[in-house]
Order: C-alpha cells, then structure tokens, then sequence
C-alpha cells in the first residue's frame, strides 16, 4: 500500500467536484439549521407547552443519527402514498431536499440547544437596562440578547459547524456525489482505496482548519475588548 502522487492528481478534479457538492449541501443546512434553531431556543426558555415541545424536538433530533434520518427521509416518506402519490413527490424524490431536510432537522436541533445557553447567559441586568431605556422586547432581542449570545456561544458554534462538516458525507448513502462518494468512486474504477480516500481526507483536513482559523479570528474580533495590553 503506497500513495500514488500521480492518481491523486489525475482524480484531483473528481474530488473538487464532490467538494463543491459538499458544499452545496452543507451551506443551505447552516443557514435554515440556524434560522430554525433561534425560534426553538426562544421557546426552550419558556415554560408550558411550548417549552415541552422544543425540548422533545432538541432531545430528538439530536438523539437520532444523521445517517438514520436520512434514510428515513429518503426511503422511508416515499412509502407514504400522501408523499408519493401527491405533489410533494416532487420534492421527495430529489436527493438534495431530502439531504438538505434531514441535515437541517439535525443542526438545528443542536443548534438550538447552543442558542438557548447562548440567551440564557445574558445577564438579566442587560436585559432590565435595556427594558429601562424603552427598548421593546423585539428590539432586545434583535439588537442585545442575539449579539451577545451570539459572543457567548462562538466556539460551540464552531464546534457543531466542524462536525456538521464531516457529517456531509453521509449524503453519499442517498445517491449525491459529495467529496467522500467522489473518492470512493475513483476507488472503484482504480482498485486504489488509500489514495483517493486520503487525499480526501487532506481535502476535508483543510477545509476544517480554514474554518477553525476563520473562527479564531472572529473571536478575536468580538472579543478584542477582552484583551488585555
């Protein structure tokens, strides 16, 4: 077994290919994952039914597994005739809205849980401050609560977005050539399983390691007034 710096480069475009795949999935998950994710804090921090129902939606989707999930979604709603038989067929039966779906439900069920810590770490005396100078709870929210959370909780963001990086490869079970369905396809017409699924790995190594950089540099931003001189 040896890395072959020849096919690597011959399959490098495959794997880009799968890359960008990659990333057309996971680029729409982050934004709908995020934005799903600040109306179920909101009503984590509540008490009564709404408060009950948020919790079982985070205990849930962060309890079920993301390959499981998709699967469900992929294979098993089609067996629904209200999803086969009805318009929402059209929607089902694409891989890329069951992948966006099943990965959105995924992230947003984490994602939530770390805005709820985030709001809950504003120190109530802010929020009576700003009660204080006339600002309505909309504008607390908007303007003081979701800034300083969003402070509060950057590393476990970067920490979910890193594993919800890695996590794309599970789509390559429902039929879309992301980067790891790109390497194990070059796999199968070379019968060279090491190199295609290492240069992938250096492929999803750096990716993480520009997010991780892009995340230290916004923390050093939002946090500058911490720095001591």
């Amino acid at each position: 077994m040896h890395y072959d710096v020849a096919l690597a480069w011959q399959s490098l475009p495959t794997l880009l290919a799968g890359t960008a795949t990659t990333f057309i999935v996971l680029l729409p998950v982050l934004v709908l994952g995020l934005a799903l994710s600040i109306p179920i804090a909101l009503a984590r921090l509540k008490p009564g039914a709404g408060g009950i129902a948020a919790a079982a939606y985070i205990g849930f989707f962060r309890g079920v597994p993301s390959l499981v999930l998709l699967y469900l979604i992929y294979s098993g709603l089609p067996q629904f005739s209200v999803i086969r038989d009805t318009v929402l067929w059209a929607l089902f039966s694409n891989a890329y809205v069951c992948a966006w779906l099943g990965l959105t439900l995924t992230h947003s069920g984490y994602m939530a849980e770390i805005v709820r810590g985030g709001l809950a770490a504003v120190p109530a005396g802010t929020i009576e401050a700003a009660s204080a100078l006339g600002l309505t709870p909309r504008q607390t929210l908007w303007r003081l609560r979701l800034p300083m959370a969003a402070r509060y909780v950057l590393r476990a963001y970067q920490n979910e977005l890193l594993i919800m990086i890695k996590s794309t490869s599970a789509v390559s079970a429902i039929t879309i050539v992301d980067l790891t369905a790109a390497a194990n396809t070059v796999f199968d017409y070379t019968y060279d399983p090491f190199t295609p699924l290492v240069t992938a790995a250096a492929i999803y190594w750096s990716i993480i390691n520009v997010m991780r950089l892009a995340f230290n540099m916004a923390d050093r931003r939002l946090n500058r007034h911490l720095v001591r001189h």
